[in-house]
C-alpha cells in the first residue's frame, strides 16, 4: 500500500453535518421533542449590516414560494419549508444525488432588534431576500467626542460624548 499525504475521499463537512445530525437526535431524544427529526436540511444563509437594515439572503433552488413560511420577531427570523422529492419513474434509478430534498427549518437570531412589522421579501432565481429595518435605538449613530479644556497635561483632558444620529446613507464608516 502507498502512502498519501492526505485522503482524496475525505468530506470534512459531510462528517460536520453527520455530527450535527447525530447530537440533535441526542438532543431530541433527551428533551422529549421529536419536530427536528423531520428536518433534513439547512438552508445556506449570508447577513448583512447596513446603517438602517440587516439584509438576510437564503439560498433555496427549486422551492417554490408556496411552500415557503417565513416569520419574524424583534430578535429573529425563523425560515421553514420544504423541497418534495421528484417523482421517479419505474424505468429510472438514481445513482447519486446531492441536491437537499425534504423538509427544513432555520432559525436565525439576529443581533440587533428589528421591527418584525415592516420586513420586506423578494424571492427571485432560488435566493430569498430579507430586508429587515433595524429598530431606531439600534440604527447607527454617531458620536461626536468634545475636548474638554487641558489643564495640565494631555492625560487629565475630559472628554465628553454627545449622540447624534445619522440622516440616512451619510454614515459610510463604521
Amino acid at each position: 500500500m502507498r502512502w498519501q499525504p492526505f485522503d482524496l475521499n475525505w468530506q470534512p463537512f459531510e462528517r460536520m453535518e453527520s455530527l450535527r445530525r447525530q447530537l440533535d437526535q441526542i438532543f431530541d431524544e433527551v428533551t422529549g421533542t421529536s419536530t427536528e427529526r423531520e428536518v433534513s436540511w439547512y438552508p445556506a444563509i449570508e447577513l448583512m449590516d447596513t446603517s438602517d437594515n440587516l439584509v438576510l439572503r437564503v439560498q433555496l433552488p427549486g422551492i417554490d414560494r408556496n411552500h415557503l413560511n417565513i416569520q419574524a420577531t424583534r430578535d429573529a427570523v425563523l425560515i421553514e419549508g420544504e423541497h418534495p422529492y421528484p417523482q421517479q419513474s419505474e424505468d429510472s434509478q438514481w445513482l447519486r444525488s446531492e441536491f437537499a430534498y425534504g423538509k427544513f427549518r432555520r432559525l436565525i437570531a439576529l443581533p440587533v432588534a428589528i421591527e418584525p412589522d415592516r420586513v420586506s421579501a423578494e424571492y427571485h432565481d432560488g435566493i430569498l431576500t430579507l430586508t429587515l429595518l433595524k429598530t431606531e435605538q439600534e440604527r447607527r449613530r454617531v458620536v461626536k467626542v468634545n475636548l474638554g479644556e487641558l489643564s495640565g497635561s494631555a492625560s487629565t483632558a475630559t472628554l465628553e460624548a454627545a449622540s447624534e444620529t445619522v440622516p440616512n446613507g451619510n454614515n459610510h464608516s463604521r
